[in-house]
């Protein structure tokens, strides 16, 4: 296996809540809702870096397709990472999510490696991490 990811797929409960939360109050670039005319289908596709799409998926529509029962998911799961390029950039960002409606679970702060990092929470209870590492600029 080539070491290559080219979607990330986040089961959420609201489509359409999480699209307004990445495309109005993140910004992130979409072309809505597609696939509403399939059931199990809807979904919506972001885009990221170099041609990597962050898709958001309802978390029904990932447990029919996958034939897994849908079950409560956990925050302690995983992390998203969005690296920046300055401290002042975490805060902006952080700022941002906050104001599009995200949970600050934590304030950005000076961290043990020497960066600078906060931590907030989508409406579905996704945590990313918003960080300044000055050994990996984006």
């Amino acid at each position: 296996m080539e070491p290559r990811i080219t979607v990330i797929t986040l089961g959420v409960d609201d489509l359409e809540k999480s699209v307004a939360f990445y495309r109005d109050g993140l910004g992130l670039s979409t072309e809505g809702i597609i696939g509403k005319e399939f059931e199990h289908g809807a979904v919506a596709f972001f885009d990221l870096q170099n041609g990597v799409k962050l898709a958001v998926w309802p978390r029904a529509s990932m447990a029919a397709d996958t034939g897994i029962a849908l079950r409560p998911g956990g925050s302690l799961e995983f992390t998203l990472g969005h690296n920046v390029r300055s401290k002042t950039e975490v805060d902006a960002v952080m700022q941002q999510a906050n104001g599009a409606g995200a949970t600050v679970v934590k304030a950005a702060g000076d961290t043990f490696y020497g960066g600078y990092a906060g931590y907030f929470m989508d409406p579905d209870g996704h945590l990313w991490e918003v960080v300044y590492n000055p050994q990996m600029l984006p």
